[in-house]
Parts: C-alpha cells; sequence; structure tokens
C-alpha cells in the first residue's frame, strides 16, 4: 500500500489530500478484510464490501470514492506483476442521487412582492430571482457593471469568468430608485454604507422567507433556482439557461429539467380527465 500512495505521489502529483483519501480507504478496506480473516480478495468479495458500505450509510459520493480507490489500487498491483488477475476491473461506480434544488411558486413570489420590504431589499430580491445571479455575484455587484441602456450587469463567476446578466424594467426601475443618483462603488451596502455580506444577504432572505411561511431549508441560492426552473416552465431552451447561470457544463443544469418535467407531469395528473380516473 505505501508502494502505491509513493507512486500517486511521485508519478501522477496528486495533492496531498487526494493521497491521504485513499490511504484512509484502503485501511478501512484492509480492515473490513482483517475482519473477515479471508485471503481470498476477488470480485465477490468487493462487492460483498461495497454492500457493507451501503449498509453503513454511507452516501453515494463516498462509495464511489472507495471504489475508485480500489480500481486504481488494484490495477496498480496487476501492472506491478503482484497480481495475476484484476479482481476490481469490472467494479461500477453507483449512479449519482438526483438531489432536486428547491424552488419557490409563482404563488410563494407574490407573497414576498406583497411584503413591505424596504428598498434595498426589494431589489436583492428582484435581482436573485429576474437575473439567477450567485450570492457571490450579488453582493460583488458595482455600479460601474450595471448598463441600463442594454439593461445588463457585468458579473464575477467561478472561475473568475465574466459575464453579463438580463434584467427587465421592474428591476430597472428599483435599481435607479435605489442608486438614486449617490456615490459610491458597490451597488449593495448595510446600515453603515460598507458593502453589503453574503451573510447579511443570508439574514435578510431567512427573514423574507419566515414571514411568508414558504418550507424551510430555503436560502438566496433558491431564488436562482427557481429562475431557471421558471425560465423552463415557460418554454425557455436549455442552453439559454446554461449561459445565463454562468455553467460551463450543460449537465449542470439538465438537473433544472428533472423539475420541469415533474411539473409537467404533476399538472397533467391534476388536469387531463382520463389521468384522474
Amino acid at each position: 500500500m505505501n508502494e502505491f500512495l509513493n507512486y500517486l505521489k511521485d508519478e501522477r502529483n496528486y495533492s496531498d489530500k487526494t493521497i491521504l483519501n485513499y490511504k484512509m480507504d484502503l485501511e478501512n478496506f484492509y480492515n473490513y478484510i482483517n475482519k473477515k480473516k479471508t485471503k481470498k480478495i476477488d470480485f465477490d468479495f468487493l462487492q460483498e464490501y461495497i454492500e457493507n458500505l451501503s449498509q453503513k450509510k454511507y452516501s453515494t459520493k463516498s462509495i464511489q470514492r472507495h471504489i475508485s480507490s480500489l480500481k486504481s489500487y488494484f490495477k496498480f498491483l496487476y501492472n506491478k506483476n503482484y497480481i495475476n488477475v484484476n479482481p476490481a476491473e469490472l467494479l461500477c461506480l453507483p449512479k449519482n442521487e438526483i438531489k432536486l434544488p428547491n424552488y419557490l411558486t409563482i404563488i410563494d413570489l407574490e407573497k414576498i412582492y406583497e411584503l413591505d420590504l424596504s428598498l434595498r431589499d426589494k431589489l436583492i430580491v428582484e435581482l436573485l430571482y429576474s437575473t439567477g445571479i450567485r450570492l457571490s455575484e450579488l453582493v460583488n455587484i458595482k455600479i460601474s457593471d450595471i448598463n441600463f441602456y442594454d439593461k445588463t450587469i457585468k458579473v464575477l463567476g467561478k472561475g473568475n469568468k465574466e459575464r453579463y446578466v438580463l434584467f427587465g424594467s421592474v428591476c430597472s426601475k428599483l435599481l435607479k430608485e435605489y442608486i438614486n443618483n449617490e456615490n459610491r462603488v458597490y451597488l449593495l451596502l448595510n446600515k453603515n454604507g460598507n458593502k453589503l455580506s453574503e451573510r447579511g444577504v443570508e439574514y435578510i432572505i431567512e427573514k423574507i422567507f419566515k414571514s411568508v411561511n414558504v418550507h424551510a431549508k430555503l436560502t438566496p441560492h433558491t431564488l436562482r433556482h427557481t429562475f431557471a426552473t421558471h425560465m423552463l416552465d415557460n418554454g425557455c431552451d436549455l442552453v439559454t439557461v446554461q449561459k445565463l447561470l454562468g455553467h460551463s457544463d450543460l449537465s449542470t443544469t439538465s438537473i433544472y429539467t428533472h423539475i420541469s418535467n415533474e411539473h409537467l407531469r404533476t399538472t397533467y395528473l391534476q388536469t387531463h380527465p382520463r389521468a384522474r380516473r
């Protein structure tokens, strides 16, 4: 095992953290071997070990990592001629669990818009919902990033990638009212006149959600999920939503199609006469 870990470090240039994960996974595997007091390590035994991880309520992601560690380890042993057969070659990774993100219904949003909020808090809700930007992008908006003529805002996303998001007439009106020709760098400010923090926005959104009594575990990111879901529900194509959200991979955006399809299914079952029988 130590030779394998040295191989990962010296020849594969893996990070210390990654190597530590391999080490912990393999130590866990060897402990299982010792517990079972077996000398026969074949495909069936590996399957039994993985099933044991599942019974211990390991997450899908954790089990995937353990399997990847075993596959890499046994491939190393086989290539070095320490074993004649690779028992891990046919191991398959379990599929990722699809966790659908929370989003708000139109009724939930109407409840929020009916609240007597401050101009700044109204703007926060409007920006998150109408543009789909991330929390980190929101708090770093500068006045100079806003183009009222094109109705666009330049934001800096993950990996320091710049993109432009769009906003409508309602958001434009709120922006102009809130800025009110004041001389400042950042758009959103706290009560002391400093840039509003991410935690500050989280607190504001938590308070708003509690006021309208919508279901728990909702965050500013919920409004980003809501933006994407409502766009797809109303006929927007997936690639456009991907660009607006700033996703580098379309598969990341496709999670919202599951929500949209579920919405279609629910609507069909509730409204089609033959479906209700």
